[in-house]
């Protein structure tokens, strides 16, 4: 699912509002998720699951094509643990 499909799923549900402001919505709370893992906060959506900063510590890799070994930087990812809750939907249905 794109973020356009996103926003027409939630103009569906929501018709009193146009899908300008959805979309503007749908961009705040993205943009709010990106600053508190910027800050390395912790986002909780229960039920959904959490989002959360790891930390990758420097290691050696090697270009699979000329075999040359390179450091790779330590850096930071986003991490996503699913909850039981959308866990269980998703296998609910295999």
């Amino acid at each position: 699912m794109t973020k356009r499909e996103l926003v027409k799923r939630v103009q569906e549900k929501i018709k009193d509002y146009p899908p300008k402001d959805i979309a503007y919505v749908v961009h705040l709370i993205f943009e709010a998720m990106s600053a508190a893992l910027k800050r390395d906060e912790r986002i909780e959506i229960r039920g959904f699951g959490n989002f959360t900063v790891r930390n990758r510590r420097q290691i050696q890799g090697r270009n699979p094509k000329t075999s040359v070994v390179i450091n790779l930087p330590a850096r930071k990812v986003p991490f996503f643990k699913v909850g039981k809750d959308l866990n269980d939907m998703v296998n609910r249905y295999r």
